[in-house]
């Protein structure tokens, strides 16, 4: 099954917020995920913006937490 919280960040993110909350819990930079994905940074700045308002997430620290503890990411916490 699926976990409440899970089912919460898939409702609330889009795919594109998911896939770049995933890259920066992994520890991928800003740069990094621009150039992967779409060329801007400010793009890429806008998503994290946004997934911490959504989530009511606190930088990058707090960010990668949630990823690990919701199994957005395969790292190991």
């Amino acid at each position: 099954g699926t976990s409440p919280a899970r089912s919460f960040a898939r409702d609330v993110l889009t795919p594109r917020e998911r896939e770049v909350l995933q890259l920066l819990a992994e520890g991928w930079s800003t740069k990094q995920i621009a150039s992967h994905l779409y060329g801007s940074v400010k793009t890429v700045e806008t998503h994290r913006r946004r997934i911490m308002e959504k989530l009511g997430l606190q930088g990058i620290a707090e960010l990668t937490k949630y990823a690990i503890r919701e199994g957005l990411t395969s790292l190991n916490p």
